[in-house]
């Protein structure tokens, strides 16, 4: 035997780094793949498109923005308001289902929004979208997620929040279909298109990784275990969602999320009115804008989901929320396109980077055991931001013809999670008679 063929012989193998070589196998990624094209949808056809139909829904029927914006106030409450028995859905019958009833409910409220002719009907038929969103939307998805990841969760979670990104990227071609067809069309289109995407996708979810025979990351328990990196602090305890209620934690994390919804819904539902009346830009400009939005957004995203796993959440969505509020005031008191220009980049790595800390660090202090009744409870606090704003937003134009008083209030309000983030210190292990 030569040399060469007796080293080769005698080397010792190197044994291959679990989950990296056989990613391309692990499930979890699938999922996250399919999740993100579903948030693309929802994101696209409805909660980021809002604001483009409410252009249009003011020219037709004359109404104010604060009509419109209590359309989009109870689309945010009957989400939130789903949250708890949402959870104990999708822990008793599987996310799967779940997907396919929340496609099926969003199509059905696509078809009867296409049909209204009042106020009444648009406050009944837009919310029955937002319903079917919810159910085969975020928490659904993020329960999912988090089931299948653990070590990679941040990463993962961040992975699927792009989709909510790439819906807004969609944005100017929504705002072409709907100034070329019209908005009852598009409504109409919009129904078949959640059809057709969303139901096959709902084939992918399983909703544990032991459910197809795998481990959470793809990576054998019983294996030798990576090093976590210090500064992510993840509870070695799954706390039920009575013990994560009666914690600090639970609190200052959902109120300090509520406090940032509170401008990300305003300019959800307010921003192309902002544009269009404030700024006299067209509504095809001002699809241009909001489409810049999710660049940025998705560049924060992955920033998120790297630093998310290797520093401490708190401190990343503290800063997160400096971002809102600089953006928020730039638009109120820039006074010019300059502010906009400004605002993008503030707003959108911000809203990026925070989103998919907000899912990562609950599950990382809570565990994943009964993560979607914990985060179902929670929803009831955070849509407290999701209505507010709007109304705060729309309601204030209505009376000062100006948007600049209400984002103001909005953004001082928001500064307060700050100091929610904070304090939101990883909980004690919960006290039990066992």
């Amino acid at each position: 035997m030569t040399p060469e063929l007796q080293r080769l012989e005698t080397a010792p193998t190197t044994p291959r780094r679990r989950g990296s070589a056989s990613w391309v196998h692990f499930h979890g990624w699938r999922i996250v793949g399919a999740g993100a094209l579903i948030s693309a949808i929802g994101s696209g056809l409805v909660v980021q498109g809002f604001s483009a139909y409410a252009v249009l829904l003011r020219e037709e029927f004359g109404w104010s923005a604060g009509m419109i914006a209590v359309a989009f106030a109870l689309n945010r409450a009957e989400s939130g308001l789903l949250g708890p028995l949402q959870g104990w859905l999708i822990d008793r019958f599987g996310p799967r289902r779940v997907l396919q009833l929340g496609a099926i409910v969003m199509a059905c409220g696509f078809f009867l929004f296409s049909r209204v002719n009042s106020l009444w009907q648009f406050y009944i038929f837009y919310p029955l979208v937002a319903v079917g969103v919810a159910l085969c939307g975020f928490l659904t998805v993020v329960t999912t997620v988090v089931n299948w990841f653990e070590r990679r969760r941040a990463f993962a979670l961040a992975a699927y929040s792009a989709g909510f990104a790439l819906g807004g990227m969609l944005i100017p071609v929504l705002v072409w279909y709907l100034t070329r067809f019209g908005w009852r069309s598009a409504a109409v289109a919009s129904g078949i298109t959640t059809l057709v995407v969303l139901l096959p996708l709902s084939l992918v979810f399983h909703h544990k990784p032991s459910d197809i025979g795998q481990h959470v990351d793809g990576i054998d328990p019983d294996a030798p275990q990576p090093s976590r990196p210090a500064a992510v602090a993840v509870s070695e305890v799954h706390f039920t969602t009575a013990e994560a209620v009666r914690t600090r934690a639970f609190w200052f994390i959902s109120l300090g999320h509520m406090t940032a919804l509170l401008v990300v819904a305003s300019l959800l539902a307010h921003l192309a009115l902002y544009l269009t009346e404030d700024h006299g830009i067209t509504l095809k400009e001002a699809g241009w804008v909001i489409a810049a939005l999710p660049i940025l957004q998705l560049l924060g995203q992955f920033a998120g989901g790297y630093l998310g796993d290797r520093y401490d959440k708190r401190l990343l969505s503290a800063g997160c929320m400096v971002g809102h509020v600089i953006g928020l005031l730039l638009l109120a008191h820039g006074g010019g396109l300059w502010a906009v220009a400004l605002f993008i980049p503030f707003h959108g790595i911000a809203w990026g980077l925070r989103g998919p800390l907000m899912q990562a660090i609950r599950a990382d202090y809570f565990g994943s055991t009964s993560f979607g009744q914990i985060l179902g409870y929670s929803s009831l606090i955070v849509m407290l931001g999701t209505i507010a704003g709007p109304l705060i937003a729309g309601m204030l134009y209505d009376t000062t013809g100006s948007y600049t008083l209400g984002f103001t209030i909005i953004a001082a309000l928001a500064s307060t999670g700050i100091f929610f983030f904070l304090f939101a210190t990883p909980p004690a292990p919960p006290v039990r008679a066992d």
